[in-house]
């Protein structure tokens, strides 16, 4: 079974030394010490949770939750210290999930993770919430009509963005191509139009895939369809 990846941010290391110990006997820790660190981490790795500290040099964790909430859903834990009260309630404000006051109890801590993680197994990582749907660095807006691809806007044509949609709505399953077509161009499939979906498919996989040949996401299930997935 996978172990969940815990990203944990703060500049002094004997913090993220102590948090590791306390962590790495259930989940793989991935260290940063800034906001600039962390939000490289969150996009080149697939990270389940965050623990963030607020006051750090050249990025403070506020800077980084404000970018991080761009693109990416998963549970984030402040640290703070005592008498940051103001700071927590921005934190909370910017999208974290939770914050823990140093210094902390490491059975509170790994309480606090097992508690966000399973909350947001149980909801589906692939669902923010009304109108956003996600798949690791991928997130699409229906609202705003956006997507974002490890942070950055990627435009899509009508067609590419009702794929990738309909794709999102349905995480880990397999459409066949006369669902897709029927789910986006709102007609039946027509014979000899089955290459329509697959060239849109492609033109999608270059413009959301950083290799193409061999797609992170969108995968083929030779006979049956495609489905969306998240795996490293």
């Amino acid at each position: 079974m996978k172990m969940a990846k815990i990203l944990v941010c703060d500049d002094e290391k004997d913090i993220v030394e102590a948090l590791n110990i306390y962590l790495s006997s259930e989940y793989e820790v991935v260290k940063a010490y800034n906001g600039h660190q962390a939000i490289q981490a969150v996009k080149d790795q697939n990270i389940d949770l965050i623990i963030l500290d607020i006051m750090m040099p050249e990025m403070d964790g506020l800077q980084a939750i404000h970018q991080l909430r761009q693109f990416t859903n998963v549970p984030i834990i402040f640290l703070s210290a005592k008498g940051e009260d103001v700071d927590k309630v921005l934190g909370l404000d910017l999208g974290a999930d939770d914050y823990i006051t140093k210094p902390f109890n490491p059975t509170e801590v790994l309480a606090r993770v097992r508690s966000h993680l399973r909350r947001y197994t149980q909801l589906g990582s692939n669902i923010t919430y009304d109108g956003v749907y996600k798949c690791g660095g991928i997130m699409l807006d229906d609202n705003k009509k956006e997507v974002n691809v490890d942070g950055n806007v990627v435009d899509l044509t009508p067609m590419e963005y009702g794929i990738l949609l309909i794709l999102l709505k349905n995480p880990g399953k397999v459409l066949s191509i006369d669902e897709i077509y029927k789910a986006v161009w709102k007609e039946d499939l027509l014979d000899g139009n089955e290459g329509t979906v697959t060239v849109h498919i492609r033109h999608l996989r270059e413009k959301i895939e950083i290799n193409p040949s061999e797609p992170r996401y969108l995968k083929v299930v030779w006979g049956h369809g495609y489905r969306l997935e998240d795996r490293q």
